[in-house]
């Protein structure tokens, strides 16, 4: 699907992006790989690892349309990944995270369909199920923009779809390399929200694979969800920490105590397939029937049960202390 074709990855710079195309390098023969991002640093260290004569780097930022029309043309598959993500950072400056993350996507969407792009797919996050937090809010937004971009596509060949899952074991920012810090400054206590926090937990690689499997299988207007475990945050500390003690601090402006991915009053859309669901769209495009019931792998689903709701605190799949500590032991996460 990725030989001879021109990908664009915005956000490039980020965990996912540089995963994403060691993956597609490794795997596939790419025409050519723009990567777009604001950060000439980042930019230039990849330069540095990524030595392929496919690839090319693009200073810009998704609020600037103009510069998103000029970056993606020629472009056959878009992977849209950039956006404002720390949760009480979107809390404290609300429209500078809907600037980039409804705004940009907007952007993107329109960049899509001038350049008359083949496949485009989101990625976001369990915080736009259900939203509580302004991150959580305008990535909520922004699927909604991308899944209704299908109805305004009119006769162009471009079909968008969503990637929705939970928190990236180890992804900067996150609570993983937070925690690891604590243990290298060799704090008295891990600091905890909640002993009843839970949280859905995917690795990188298991992220990348799975948003390069929905490009395979997307119709256009599907949000793509993957099955993957909980955690206990209580169970991550001891995984990380055994010896030392936990301190409740209590939730941090924006947080949940646990995350959906497929919410109840969405169950009438929802599809199950075996390793996934996908939440139909609420209304056909341009009067175009599609049967997401099949995908375009062949893959055949079944409806959830009315009021079907998948969270993290009722997940059927948790990891224990010892499968959290292997995990992150093969992911060579300094500190294991």
């Amino acid at each position: 699907m990725f030989d001879n074709k021109n990908i664009f990855i915005s956000g490039g710079t980020g965990s996912f992006g540089k995963s994403f195309i060691r993956k597609i390098l490794k795997d596939y023969k790419p025409n050519k790989i723009v990567v777009f991002s604001r950060d000439e640093l980042k930019q230039f260290e990849m330069q540095a690892e990524f030595k392929s004569t496919c690839m090319r780097f693009f200073l810009g930022d998704v609020r600037d349309r103009e510069r998103l029309l000029e970056a993606t043309r020629g472009i056959d598959i878009i992977i849209h990944a950039a956006a404002l993500k720390q949760v009480p950072a979107a809390e404290f400056n609300p429209m500078e995270c809907v600037k980039t993350n409804v705004n940009g996507g907007e952007n993107v969407i329109k960049a899509a369909l001038a350049n008359n792009v083949e496949s485009v797919v989101a990625l976001s996050t369990d915080k736009a199920a259900a939203p509580i937090n302004l991150y959580g809010a305008t990535k909520l937004t922004s699927d909604k923009l991308f899944v209704a971009a299908n109805n305004i596509k009119g006769d162009r060949k471009t079909k968008f779809s969503v990637v929705r899952y939970g928190n990236v074991v180890g992804s900067r920012g996150s609570v993983v390399p937070f925690f690891m810090k604590l243990i290298k400054e060799n704090a008295l206590a891990i600091p905890i929200t909640d002993n009843a926090m839970t949280r859905f937990w995917i690795t990188l690689d298991e992220g990348v694979n799975f948003v390069i499997n929905a490009l395979k299988r997307m119709q256009g207007g599907e949000i793509f969800i993957p099955k993957i475990p909980s955690i206990r945050i209580v169970d991550l500390a001891e995984s990380m920490a055994p010896n030392l003690p936990t301190e409740i601090i209590g939730i941090r402006p924006g947080e949940k105590l646990h995350e959906v991915m497929c919410p109840k009053d969405d169950s009438h859309l929802t599809l199950e397939f075996s390793d996934h669901y996908i939440i139909e769209p609420s209304f056909s495009f341009n009067d175009i029937c599609i049967d997401y019931s099949t995908n375009l792998l062949g893959e055949k689903s079944v409806k959830v049960e009315q009021g079907f709701e998948y969270n993290s605190e009722n997940n059927k799949h948790f990891l224990s202390v010892e499968e959290i500590r292997d995990i992150n032991s093969l992911l060579n996460l300094e500190g294991f």
